[in-house]
């Protein structure tokens, strides 16, 4: 199976488990995660993952690709839009 250059094969990502007290190079979590380069560059820049520095290159705890891919995650950030949503509702119809 050819894959994408720098990215793990499919397979091989598919198969693997993330491990919480594992450290993940962005390579792997690309692969994991499914996204670009220039995604997970995103992800790291906005603090969406933490991540640290090492001799020039990013590493990622495990734990912190499980909190993003988490459905726990997913129902916050829907928790805090529907209150926003809620909040745009109430003042457009006093004005």
């Amino acid at each position: 199976m050819t894959g994408v250059p720098g990215l793990p094969t499919m397979k091989s990502s598919m198969t693997e488990e993330i491990k919480p007290h594992i450290i993940y190079t962005t390579e792997e979590a690309r692969g994991f995660l499914k996204v670009s380069e220039s995604t997970i560059k995103r992800l790291l820049k906005k603090g969406t993952i933490k991540a640290y520095k090492v001799g020039g290159q990013y590493r990622i705890w495990g734990s912190e690709i499980l909190t993003l891919v988490s459905p726990t995650v997913e129902n916050e950030v829907y928790g805090v839009y529907k209150h926003i949503k809620d909040k745009a509702k109430k003042a457009l119809e006093k004005w």
